[in-house]
C-alpha cells in the first residue's frame, strides 16, 4: 500500500506540472524474480520513477517503453526473460532466472475510470479490494486491455470491455479472489481470444495501536510510519501522548483504557502493542481486546506478565480460548537479540509483518520453500461466450 500511496502522490504532482505518465505494473512472473505480481512503477515523461518493478535492472528498459506507450497512448505488454540469454543481461545484477511479464499502461487524466483513479479509490478506504488486469501472452500485438476492473465490498467497477461475457467471468472471479482473500491468474478464452487476467487482492495497510507513549514507544511508531503503516499512539498521560513527540503519527490519543477501543477503528489489518509499563493500563485494554477479533496482540515485559494477567481474568471469570490465545505475543517481539529501544522496535515490527503476513519469521537460509510461490502456468483455463 506504500508504494500505491507514493504512486498516487506523484501522479498528482505530474499532473499540476502538466507531465504525461504511464503505469507499469508486474502482471506474471514464471520462475524467480525480485518483484511478484502487483509491483508498480509511475514514469513521467522526463524519466521520473517512483515505485519499483525489480531491483533496479529492469527500470531503464522499461521507461524506454513508457515513453513508446505514452507517444501512442496504448497499453503494451513488456515481457523480459532472463533465463534467455538476450534478456540475461537485464538480470545479471540480481541473478535472477525468470520471466516476467509487465503491462505498460499510459495515464489518460480525462476518464473516470483510469488505473491511478482505481487505486485512489482504493488508497482511499480501508478495506479490501481486488484489482483485475486482463493482458494477452500469446499475442503482444493483440491490444492489451490492462487494467480494467476493481471490485469493492458490494460494488463492482469495469472500464472499457468490450466483451460482454468475458467482463461477468471476471467479475464472478474477482468476487471469489474476495471471497477467499487470495489473489489469482486465470487465462479466458474469448470470442477465438487467449486473454490472461492478475486477479489481485489489494489489503489496506497495517494499522498499529501502540498503546504507551513512552520513549521506547517512539522509534516503533517511526518504523511503522517507514513502512507505510497507519499509526496510532494512545496513552493516559497528556504530558507523553503529544504530536510533538509522535509526529508521524495518523492519530494520537490522551484517554482511559476504557476508552481506547472505542476510539479506534478495528479491522482484520489491526494490531495492538501494549507497552505503557503501566500493568493496570494493559490489563484494562488487553481485557477488552480480548473480545475481539485482532490479528496480532503483542505485549512488552516477561513472560511471568501475560501469565499473572491470564491469571487475574480467569479469577474474573474470563477465561481466553486457544484461538484468542494464538494472536497474543508476549513477551512481544521475534527474538534478533535486542538490547535498545531502536532494536526491540525492530524486532517488534518484524515480528507484526510475519504475522500479518502468514510467514513464522524464521531466516531465509533455514527454508526449504522458495521465498515467493512460483507459478509456472496459469491455474484455470476458462471459456467464456
Amino acid at each position: 500500500m506504500k508504494e500505491i500511496q507514493a504512486i498516487i502522490q506523484a501522479y498528482e504532482e505530474a499532473q499540476q506540472q502538466g507531465k504525461q505518465t504511464a503505469l507499469a505494473t508486474v502482471v506474471h512472473v514464471q520462475g524467480s524474480s525480485y518483484r511478484r505480481p502487483g509491483a508498480r512503477m509511475l514514469i513521467t515523461q522526463d524519466g521520473q520513477l517512483t515505485g519499483a518493478i525489480s531491483g533496479g535492472c529492469l527500470e531503464g528498459d522499461a521507461l524506454r517503453k513508457a515513453l513508446l506507450v505514452m507517444a501512442q497512448q496504448q497499453p503494451m505488454l513488456v515481457t523480459y526473460d532472463t533465463t534467455d540469454e538476450d534478456d540475461a543481461k537485464l538480470g545479471v545484477g540480481l541473478g535472477c532466472e525468470g520471466i516476467i511479464h509487465i503491462v505498460i499502461e499510459p495515464i489518460q487524466p480525462q476518464l473516470p475510470d483510469n488505473p491511478i483513479q482505481l487505486l485512489k479509490t482504493i488508497s482511499g478506504q480501508r478495506q479490501h479490494a481486488v484489482l483485475v488486469m486482463l493482458f494477452s501472452l500469446n499475442d503482444r500485438r493483440e491490444v492489451q486491455p490492462g487494467t480494467c476492473l476493481l471490485q469493492l465490498p458490494g460494488e463492482t467497477i469495469t472500464a472499457r470491455m468490450t466483451s460482454e461475457a468475458l467482463q461477468k467471468a471476471l467479475t464472478t472471479d474477482a468476487k471469489t479472489a474476495f471471497i477467499n482473500q487470495v489473489s489469482a491468474t486465470k487465462t479466458y478464452i474469448s470470442e477465438g481470444k487467449q486473454f490472461t487476467a492478475f486477479i489481485e487482492l489489494i489489503k489496506p495497510a497495517v494499522s498499529v495501536v501502540i498503546i504507551g507513549a513512552g520513549n521506547d514507544a517512539i522509534p516503533v511508531a517511526q518504523m511503522a510510519h517507514l513502512l507505510g503503516w497507519q499509526v496510532i499512539v494512545a496513552d493516559g498521560r497528556p504530558a507523553y501522548a503529544t504530536t510533538a513527540r509522535f509526529p508521524t503519527a495518523n492519530q494520537v490519543l490522551v484517554t482511559k483504557p476504557e476508552k481506547v477501543v472505542e476510539q479506534v477503528t478495528l479491522d482484520a489489518q489491526t494490531v495492538f502493542v501494549l507497552m505503557t509499563h503501566n500493568y493496570n493500563y494493559d490489563l484494562k485494554v488487553f481485557r477488552q481486546l480480548l473480545n475481539q477479533r485482532i490479528p496480532y496482540i503483542g505485549m512488552l515485559g516477561p513472560r511471568k506478565k501475560l501469565v499473572r494477567m491470564l491469571d487475574e481474568l480467569k479469577a474474573e471469570g474470563i477465561e481466553p480460548a486457544a484461538e484468542q490465545l494464538a494472536s497474543v505475543f508476549g513477551p512481544v517481539g521475534l527474538n534478533i537479540g535486542a538490547e535498545n529501544a531502536e532494536e526491540i522496535a525492530l524486532s517488534i515490527i518484524a515480528e507484526i509483518k510475519a504475522v500479518t503476513a502468514g510467514r513464522n519469521g524464521e531466516s531465509l537460509r533455514n527454508s526449504a520453500d522458495t521465498i515467493h510461490p512460483r507459478v509456472e502456468k496459469e491455474v484455470e483455463e476458462v471459456k467464456v461466450s
